[in-house]
């Protein structure tokens, strides 16, 4: 759940930015860029926990 959440905080943290972007900022859209890399490896860190789990369930 906590990768979940982490998840959830990057997005929330990259709305003032992203607005800040559509209305205009350049400099805005880097940080943009830089929050949604940020945000790809959240949910690749959280898509392989799901796998780990998933398989050990199995297992069990």
């Amino acid at each position: 759940m906590q990768k979940y959440e982490t998840l959830k905080a990057l997005v929330t943290n990259m709305e003032a930015d992203v607005q800040k972007f559509y209305n205009g900022n350049n400099a805005a859209g880097t940080r943009v860029r830089k929050h949604l890399q940020d945000v790809k490896k959240a949910c690749q860190d959280m898509r392989n926990e799901v796998q780990e789990i998933r398989t050990s369930r199995k297992d069990a």
